[in-house]
């Protein structure tokens, strides 16, 4: 398989698309979802940054019938909440539809306000033509804008992220599950289907997920993201 077969997309998502966590509150403002997932019985974890009053923070997360366990540490400027949740909302329809077609989400996703509407924005990785059909079953109720798609490259469009082996295992460890939470494959078997060695799986998906992060955080510390 060649690595063009690999795209990422970069989305804009306005309507119902809020994580209902401080609802209308003026007082406090999510900013971004480092990531937010499925845990056992339905129910979700996640980890998010925002702004604002503290106290009115936890006030609106004890009344939430949504939130069963929550924890924030920081300050008004900036504040980091780990929580346990009966359900996301919107989003949970959004992370079903990624997951049925195999989509593996860019973390973190960016909370906005644009012209007077909330909006999310993120990016996600997988095949061309997953991404089609998960954008084609994107709710009405969901206004979404493309704002790029691509080949999975490098930042400056010169030299391949990944080279066509590392695409090819990175693909079949998404489209198998090695990614869901919680894993639907293991190194083991990947290695079986490949005539590979579970260490060798282990160590290439080691340096292909080291590449990706390395390459984002470098995006992050030049300030490009």
């Amino acid at each position: 398989m060649s690595a063009d077969s690999l795209r990422y997309a970069s989305l804009s998502l306005s309507g119902q698309t809020e994580f209902p966590l401080f609802g209308e509150s003026q007082a406090v403002s999510l900013e971004s979802t480092r990531y937010v997932g499925p845990v056992q019985n339905g129910e979700y974890v996640g980890v998010s940054e925002f702004r604002g009053d503290l106290a009115v923070a936890r006030e609106l997360l004890s009344e939430s019938d949504r939130v069963l366990q929550f924890n924030i540490v920081g300050t008004d400027e900036h504040a980091i909440l780990y929580g346990h949740y009966e359900t996301v909302g919107s989003i949970e329809r959004l992370l079903t539809i990624l997951y049925e077609h195999d989509i593996v989400i860019e973390w973190p996703i960016d909370h906005r306000r644009k012209h007077g509407e909330r909006v999310i924005e993120f990016t996600v990785i997988g095949r061309s033509a997953g991404i089609k059909r998960a954008a084609a079953e994107i709710p009405d109720m969901i206004g979404l804008s493309v704002l790029k798609v691509g080949r999975l490259e490098s930042k400056d469009g010169t030299d391949a992220l990944l080279t066509d082996a590392q695409s090819d295992l990175l693909e079949r460890a998404v489209s198998e599950g090695y990614y869901e939470v919680p894993r639907e494959t293991t190194h083991r078997a990947l290695a079986d289907e490949l005539g590979l060695t579970a260490a060798t799986i282990s160590d290439r998906l080691q340096r292909i997920e080291r590449r990706i992060i390395v390459d984002y955080a470098d995006d992050f510390a030049s300030g490009r993201r």
